[in-house]
């Protein structure tokens, strides 16, 4: 379909930042909703109307936190890996996703900087639009490093990181240990650049969150997952890096709403605390995500990770390393599992992190102008269709 053409979606029930629309129709022209009503819009003879048959029209999830999937990872830093990766999660309900790169040398980090620079150039595709990186490291903890590679993982150094935000303004998260050396001011530098800078991999304590807030650390990477909670010393307890991100009021969270990283209790209290216009859903997708590699087993692209129990973990057992998550699953999970509404659960798969991100005058939500990012999907949430910038992705 060209992006030119006239599109109308009917017969779909469009959830919209003011409720869901049990007739609505969406008008889709340049990439762009032009349209959003329940009443019926007359378009030129040569448009393509679109039965939704009764389906959720919703905005498609925008994915704050992805590694890869079919068996590809962003690591790799190939053009032909970015492409596979954003278009199979296309087909799961992911409409735009940042590329994330784990703890690794310098040097991948430099490769994929300029990959990432070249495919956001490119016109639009047959996959998710890829809006920019986010760095899992190098700046961690190593008694939270969970699967990252440990020959990776050393406090900020401002030479490397000078470098590599001075070179280009395609980073556009970076998550970091706040508590390590020089955290601080690389949160300051970071965030002065536009960069959402967010606390991870961390024994951070309440005072420490609290000093992070405040250089800029303004976002927590995977909520409850390599990080401390309340916990005991000696005989006293103590405020762990959870309780001071509640804490922190203006603090934005994301959580893997898969079911097994956070338990469907607790994404109910995190929901609860911070409330669905501070939680984004991510998937945090390894490259076993979407594709035969699902089954279990160890995973063929790391074998140090396996597949166990619908989760990627260490091949000992040992922990949880990554998920194999999808969009859809996310909101399926929060409906299903964590009580929430459907609007609710849409709104923290799409608005939240577009808000959080700075896009949200054109990706997130489902209103005249806004980019024509749209998924369908059925009362099982099977996911019926995907549209990109005003494109449907091929099955």
């Amino acid at each position: 379909m060209s992006v030119n053409a006239w599109v109308k979606i009917v017969n779909g029930r469009v959830v919209t930042p003011g409720g869901i629309l049990s007739q609505g129709q969406i008008i889709v022209t340049e990439g762009k909703i032009a349209e959003v009503t329940e009443r019926n819009v007359e378009l030129p003879a040569d448009a393509e109307v679109f039965d939704a048959e009764g389906c959720y029209v919703a905005p498609g999830c925008i994915d704050m936190h992805v590694h890869g999937a079919a068996g590809h990872d962003f690591s790799e830093a190939t053009p032909e890996a970015f492409r596979a990766i954003a278009r199979a999660h296309a087909l799961r309900g992911t409409t735009a996703l940042y590329p994330t790169i784990a703890a690794d040398s310098v040097e991948v980090f430099r490769r994929a900087i300029r990959t990432c620079e070249a495919v956001m150039t490119e016109p639009a595709g047959d996959g998710a639009c890829i809006l920019g990186l986010h760095l899992e490291g190098n700046y961690l903890n190593p008694a939270m490093k969970g699967a990252q590679h440990p020959d990776h993982i050393y406090p900020p150094k401002p030479e490397e990181y000078h470098e590599l935000l001075e070179g280009t303004t395609c980073i556009k998260r970076w998550s970091a240990a706040p508590e390590l050396p020089g955290a601080l001011e690389f949160g300051r530098y970071a965030s002065e650049r536009g960069v959402v800078v967010s606390v991870a991999h961390t024994t951070a304590d309440y005072p420490a969150v609290r000093r992070a807030w405040e250089a800029g650390f303004t976002h927590a990477t995977h909520f409850y997952n390599a990080m401390t909670a309340v916990h005991k010393e000696g005989v006293y307890k103590y405020e762990g890096t959870v309780e001071g991100i509640y804490l922190t009021e203006g603090m934005t969270v994301e959580v893997i709403a898969d079911g097994i990283h956070v338990p469907p209790a607790i994404l109910q209290l995190v929901c609860r605390i911070k409330g669905t216009e501070r939680v984004a859903l991510v998937t945090d997708a390894m490259s076993e995500a979407c594709s035969e590699g699902e089954k279990e087993g160890i995973c063929r692209r790391d074998s140090r990770l396996m597949i166990e129990e619908g989760v990627c973990k260490l091949a000992d057992g040992s922990a949880i390393a990554g998920s194999i998550a999808t969009g859809i699953r996310l909101i399926r999970t929060m409906v299903r599992e964590a009580g929430c509404s459907l609007s609710e659960a849409v709104r923290m798969a799409a608005e939240t992190p577009a808000r959080i991100m700075g896009i949200s005058e054109r990706k997130g939500a489902i209103r005249r102008g806004m980019d024509a990012d749209l998924i369908v999907f059925d009362d099982d949430f099977a996911l019926r269709r995907t549209m990109v910038g005003g494109r449907w992705v091929r099955k």
